[in-house]
């Protein structure tokens, strides 16, 4: 059975290739973007298949518009890929207040209005799946992307807590968390901050060439067979890492963290008091 997904972010990267891939194998895709435009190739092909709608998620108002539409075009939603966002690069001392707002404007609260908007309809058809497209960089950190790091952190916890909630009315959540992959999201569709304090160039430097290897970059393409598992098992995990360089990093920190923890074990119960 076709199943109705619902996909913010949809105009380029992950996306409009996951898009794609749905259409494909008959499901039908609402597609946002704040330019339609991208899409035409999509519904020139799919045709009925695929509603594209404009959509500036960092309005909630016009995201509870959408969520409507989509409702009275294909009468239910039943995956939320909640994909829209972007990076900002540059050291946290560089960020300006309104660079700061903004990235946090849109990663985390831009998904904290699509999920609002869309949790009725999970909720009425005592059905749904959340999947967020989240980052290795919400469990742990890189420099240069300080606030990326705590946009994607705080929707972490955000998407957890959803699910503790909804849990009981069948709703379903998944946090998908990639490594970098060879998309617009670190060209194009990336900002930067200033790099005037030369303190930090030697920061700046270690960061670029940690960023030259082709191999750190992710094939985007590679990640269509995951997300089409995901949303068809029946019982889909909270969290997956996409990437070996994710994989190979969060063991790397999870593992010296359950050390640090057992090393303070005792400290810690002591500050417990009783």
């Amino acid at each position: 059975m076709s199943k109705v997904i619902f996909i913010t972010g949809a105009s380029k990267g992950f996306g409009k290739l996951w898009a794609e891939a749905f259409l494909k194998r008959g499901d039908k895709v609402a597609a946002t973007a704040r330019n339609t435009e991208a899409l035409n190739d999509l519904v020139n092909t799919y045709g009925e298949n695929i509603l594209p709608l404009t959509l500036d998620v960092n309005n909630r108002e016009e995201v509870h518009t959408v969520v409507q539409k989509i409702g009275q075009h294909f009468g239910r939603i039943d995956v939320l890929i909640n994909n829209a966002g972007y990076g900002l690069f540059g050291t946290t001392e560089e960020t300006t207040e309104a660079q700061a707002r903004l990235q946090m404007e849109t990663n985390f609260f831009g998904s904290l209005w699509v999920a609002q908007a869309v949790l009725p309809v999970f909720r009425k058809q005592k059905s749904g799946h959340l999947i967020q497209v989240s980052s290795f960089l919400g469990l742990t950190t890189l420099p240069m992307l300080g606030l990326y790091n705590a946009s994607k952190f705080a929707v972490e916890g955000l998407i957890e807590t959803i699910g503790s909630e909804v849990a009981h009315l069948g709703i379903k959540i998944t946090l998908i968390e990639p490594n970098g992959y060879a998309t617009d999201w670190a060209g194009a569709s990336a900002t930067q901050t200033s790099s005037d304090i030369a303190d930090y160039a030697p920061v700046r430097e270690a960061f670029s060439s940690s960023s030259e290897s082709a191999d750190t970059w992710g094939k985007p393409e590679a990640t269509v067979e995951p997300i089409l598992n995901i949303v068809d098992n029946p019982n889909p995990p909270q969290r997956l890492l996409l990437g070996k360089m994710a994989y190979h990093g969060m063991h790397q920190v999870y593992t010296q963290r359950l050390k640090d923890i057992e090393a303070w074990k005792e400290v810690s119960i002591a500050a417990h008091g009783h």
